[in-house]
């Protein structure tokens, strides 16, 4: 129905990868809500004896020394992290928010010296599926003016409106589009797409070039549920 290139941008509604990012020897990594997240630090150094994880300063997760087990501290963090001894990753099941900040791992050399690595954790929501509202469709001759707005309950989000011909021009890239329908870039639907680090949703509007509206994406899914009822219904008459 569309062209292949587009079909991509309206099956968004997957995770996206968590964002790591690498600067000298510290970390930072962007992880969404609920996920389970190892913390590994590169370049580690070698043949050390004895290890700590912290969140902050203030808290220490887990310790081990060679030969020993981990020993974990009573804290929030005892029932949902792992420690992996031999390459030092921190594994976290279910992050949340409280799980932000800044982690530091110390390690003792065997020559008796310390070395400390930090890596910095942002724990972000999941976008919530954008509505698109009308605020606008008037007729103009052969052309046609649309004034649409893409609600969203997070406003720390990317904004990214597209039609079957493409995406619009960057200036337009917010959450109201406002523009000039004209014979020649008339388009069967516009879709608004709202994404940050770590998810991404969308909605759409289809149309009748070049103003009337078709249906939209909501008013599919109550035709299909009201179709499931009927059939049902008719089953359980004849059953």
């Amino acid at each position: 129905m569309y062209p292949r290139r587009w079909e991509l941008y309206l099956t968004l509604d997957i995770l996206l990868l968590p964002l790591l990012v690498t600067s000298n020897q510290d970390t930072s990594q962007i992880v969404m809500s609920g996920s389970n997240v190892s913390l590994q630090i590169s370049e580690i150094p070698k043949n050390f004896t004895h290890l700590t994880w912290l969140h902050t300063t203030k808290q220490k997760i887990v310790e081990w020394t060679l030969g020993e087990t981990p020993n974990y501290f009573q804290s929030r963090f005892k029932d949902k992290v792992i420690l992996d001894p031999e390459s030092a990753v921190l594994h976290i099941k279910e992050v949340g928010k409280e799980e932000n900040g800044i982690y530091l791992l110390r390690v003792l050399m065997q020559n008796g010296s310390e070395k400390e690595r930090k890596i910095t954790l942002k724990v972000i929501d999941p976008v919530p599926k954008p509505v698109i509202k009308i605020e606008k469709i008037q007729k103009l001759d052969d052309n046609c003016y649309l004034n649409l707005s893409c609600l969203t309950q997070n406003e720390s989000v990317d904004y990214l409106w597209y039609r079957d011909s493409g995406p619009f021009s960057k200036e337009l890239q917010r959450s109201v589009l406002e523009v000039i329908i004209n014979p020649q870039n008339q388009s069967k639907f516009y879709t608004c797409q709202v994404s940050n680090p770590v998810s991404s949703k969308n909605d759409t509007l289809y149309f009748i070039p070049p103003c009337d509206l078709a249906q939209s994406s909501g008013v599919t899914q109550i035709a299909d549920w009201l179709m499931f009822t009927v059939l049902t219904t008719l089953g359980l008459l004849f059953t």
